[in-house]
């Protein structure tokens, strides 16, 4: 089983994904950032605005266009209305992510196991799944910079005109998506960290100017459209904008410095992958452990510089924690047998055995506190709980023979579980509830009783 998995890890990313979100993908709330996502995109097919933007009519030049143009493409393919279709792009952002992860590990670590390792962390972590919801555009920036930031390792350590070219042109989609976010949140922080572990070497600098200034100049292309065919309105949303990064939600520095805790269920390993003395004489590789470990304090730092601050800012950095993660884990798999600190031992028991408990412990839960929406989700609820159960027991007897593998293939398959039976019974995460129903038919409602429909303020966008 195990020899299958990773024998086709690109395959084993795509299913545990769907598995994980398609189930319920249309159940949880529409967010206000994704409200504003789909109707700039129901404008862009019903009004044909597709590079000067609208919401309701007024412009829209906050965020740029790319990824609203996918989304836009997928409600004409799968109907506008279709929540389900409008975020089925964002779970194929997050598998990307999660090959890319794969792809950018292997070449640094030339270790299949340890890269795949790595990649099933960052699919699992909080933030990157939850983006996908809270706000639309992140997924798309940070997936196609972190496709930039492979092809731009691969130009540095191989060369090659089409590295360099690929790079570019995600470069620039990442631009296209969330403006110069990634560019300072996620290649910023990778280009400091390579810099400082590998001094400079082949043809660095040159390289990543040249990938930065034409991925710039191609990202930029919609901004200076916008620039000259909308300059008031663009003017006004630029210096809104630019306020807010020194007057909203402003927070202290050491705000985001409890970043690691944003990886949800790797909080213990992501915390303990960030003891750089303890762990550097523990990896195998401690360049790129070197690498990984900057790549993230950099991040944090640089983000923690801005004074708007937001939680869901720190979804970039929980690319390179995974990868940091990673060798914590790996030192567990490769050694646990050999450990002779009783401290390491309990600690990893404690990691692992966290994942088990929740397996024996979240069906019964439901059960007990939601047993209303549990029963009228019995299709999926009993077949889930029983895997459950028995992934708990497989966990805890491989804890036991000390086989870390299985148990860390076993704890990826307990969590996708509980992610696939937690949200369909949940009330707090239902779409399915009055108010939507209401908006949804006061339209047709109003035509069949012949009545005119006024507003007093505004509609909430999410609704």
């Amino acid at each position: 089983m195990i020899k299958t998995i990773e024998k086709y890890p690109y395959f084993t990313l795509f299913v545990l994904v769907i598995v994980m979100l398609l189930p319920s993908l249309d159940l949880l709330r529409v967010s206000i950032m994704e409200g504003r996502n789909f109707i700039t995109a129901r404008e862009m097919l019903s009004e044909g605005n597709w590079i000067l933007t609208t919401m309701n009519g007024e412009p829209r030049y906050e965020k740029p266009p790319l990824p609203t143009w996918i989304t836009a493409v997928f409600g004409l393919v799968f109907g506008i209305k279709s929540v389900f279709a409008l975020r089925l792009p964002g779970v194929i952002m997050v598998w990307l992510i999660g090959v890319y992860t794969y792809l950018f590990s292997r070449k640094l670590l030339a270790n299949e196991m340890h890269a795949f390792v790595n990649s099933l962390i960052v699919i699992t972590s909080f933030y990157v799944v939850g983006i996908i919801i809270e706000a639309p555009w992140d997924i798309y920036a940070h997936g196609f910079m972190l496709i930039a930031i492979y092809h731009l390792y691969l130009l540095y350590t191989q060369g090659k005109l089409t590295n360099l070219l690929i790079a570019v042109v995600f470069v620039g989609c990442s631009v296209m998506s969330k403006g110069p976010i990634s560019l300072y949140a996620l290649l910023l922080p990778f280009l400091i960290a390579y810099a400082v572990v590998f001094k400079f070497k082949n043809k660095f600098l040159s390289n990543s100017v040249l990938v930065l200034v034409l991925g710039i100049i191609l990202g930029g292309i919609w901004f200076y459209y916008i620039r000259v065919a909308d300059a008031e309105s663009f003017l006004k949303v630029a210096s809104v904008e630019t306020a807010n990064w020194s007057s909203y939600h402003v927070k202290p520095f050491y705000y985001y410095w409890s970043f690691f805790l944003q990886s949800g269920i790797w909080t213990i390993p992501a915390f303990v992958g960030l003891l750089y003395p303890y762990l550097k004489n523990r990896v195998s590789n401690k360049q790129a452990y070197r690498l990984s470990f900057l790549w993230t304090i950099f991040a944090v730092i640089l983000l923690s510089l801005i004074p708007e601050k937001k939680s869901r800012y720190l979804m970039p950095v929980l690319i390179p924690l995974a990868i940091n993660t990673g060798f914590y884990l790996q030192y567990l798999i490769s050694n646990f047998k050999n450990i002779k600190y009783k401290t390491e031992i309990i600690l990893a028991n404690i990691v692992f055995g966290i994942f088990g408990v929740l397996g024996l412990v979240v069906p019964f839960a439901i059960y007990l506190f939601l047993q209303d929406e549990a029963n009228q989700q019995l299709f999926i609820f009993i077949p889930a709980s029983l895997a459950l159960l028995l992934m708990s027991y497989f966990l805890f007897f491989n804890l036991y023979k000390k086989n870390i593998l299985q148990v860390f293939y076993i704890s990826i398959f307990i969590y996708v579980l509980i992610v696939l039976l937690v949200i369909p019974v949940n009330p707090g995460f239902a779409n399915k509830n009055k108010n939507y129903t209401s908006i949804e038919n006061l339209k047709s409602n109003a035509q069949n009783e012949n009545l005119k429909v006024y507003v007093l303020d505004i509609i909430s966008i999410e609704l």
